[in-house]
């Protein structure tokens, strides 16, 4: 299988790709692909054990934002480091970078779900948001031979900066802020309403595209 080409105009790809391009020529020898793409679960690993080891005092988020940009970094590098040395291996990059990427962020997400300020359930809707917009993005690339990641002028990273802005606001703010559901008289945190928000609106572009793409492709007859 040849790579889909990938489709990348979020808001910092241009700052991004400068910085990767400044860097693979930079990573020694023995930062390869694979052990990038260890890194980078590593890194929600650390994400995760942040989260849950806030229930003990907030000063563990600061070990949560390390993870997000260790994750950044070996997720980020992993393919670029392969196309750089032209050591490219497309089927099993493809397959294991993303099946890595889907476990690495349900991790990272039941990690929240574990801390004081998120509750499970609405930290597992926006991971179904996720979820069901990457179900879409590995279908059209299929289809179409085109691999978006971004929408809306967002992609990987500015979702990973949105949730270290949050991670930030939460030690600022501590577990004990909540306001009021106002239709089932529950207790949310500000970071539940959050992630509740980014769950509607990635299902949201989820419907959307889904009902764009096989609008076409009826058209096409395919």
């Amino acid at each position: 299988m040849s790579s889909p080409k990938r489709i990348q105009q979020s808001i910092t790809a241009a700052a991004e790709q400068r910085l990767i391009g400044y860097l693979c020529p930079r990573l020694p020898e023995s930062l390869t692909p694979d052990r990038l793409t260890a890194i980078g679960f590593a890194g929600s690993v650390l994400v995760a054990a942040g989260f849950i080891l806030s229930n003990w005092g907030r000063e563990w988020l600061f070990l949560a934002l390390a993870g997000f940009a260790l994750n950044w970094f070996g997720d980020s590098l992993d393919g670029a480091i392969a196309r750089y040395r032209k050591i490219e291996r497309p089927d099993y990059g493809y397959f294991i970078d993303h099946s890595l990427d889907a476990l690495s962020n349900t991790l990272l997400v039941v990690g929240m779900g574990l801390s004081p300020y998120l509750r499970m359930d609405t930290a597992l809707f926006g991971l179904v948001g996720y979820l069901l917009l990457s179900v879409h993005t590995f279908i059209s690339a299929r289809i179409f031979g085109v691999f978006q990641l971004t929408y809306l002028g967002g992609g990987p990273t500015e979702m990973r900066l949105a949730l270290m802005g949050m991670t930030a606001a939460m030690y600022f703010v501590g577990p004990a802020t909540t306001v009021a559901w106002p239709t089932a008289g529950l207790m949310f945190s500000p970071f539940d309403v959050f992630v509740c928000c980014l769950g509607v609106m990635l299902t949201g572009i989820f419907v959307f595209h889904t009902a764009r793409t096989g609008a076409v492709l009826f058209r096409k007859g395919g």
